[in-house]
């Protein structure tokens, strides 16, 4: 039976540079992170690029230790989840009052990687400009679902 490779956990510089190119707080760094998520072949892939920093903490502190009690799409949807509900809990701190828009937000864009993961969705020999088409429509549709509900 053959081992189960180990792989090296990156650092987050490591993890940053992989995703943009550019060392940690580079210049262009914010350029690069829009030109290769909007440029991402797949729904799952745009959020490989966006926020790297964000992406790290979250891979390392939610998603890894949730795949150890649930099914890796369970644990993606909860990281998604557990992201959206950060981004309202520092709206509702930075308001003055409860926010709930992002908690079901990034709910519905992590079921969107799901489905474009498991219908093989894949832009990739696509131009760019028609890649980033496709990723903000993904992102407005969730959004406009979000808001309409």
């Amino acid at each position: 039976m053959p081992k189960k490779r180990k792989h090296r956990k990156l650092t987050l510089s490591e993890y940053v540079r992989r995703r943009n190119g550019l060392p940690l707080g580079a210049s262009g760094s914010m350029r690069n992170m829009f030109e290769r998520s909007l440029g991402a072949g797949t729904f799952g892939s745009f959020w490989e690029y966006w926020n790297p920093i964000f992406g790290y903490t979250l891979g390392t502190y939610v998603y890894r230790p949730l795949q150890a009690f649930v099914p890796m799409s369970l644990a993606l949807v909860i990281t998604f989840v557990v992201n959206g509900a950060i981004h309202d809990l520092v709206t509702t701190i930075a308001r003055g009052s409860i926010a709930f828009l992002f908690t079901p937000l990034f709910f519905l864009l992590g079921l969107g990687v799901l489905v474009g993961k498991f219908a093989r969705i894949d832009f990739s020999k696509h131009p760019w400009h028609l890649r980033a088409g496709f990723n903000l429509f993904y992102l407005g549709i969730c959004l406009a679902l979000t808001i309409a509900f």
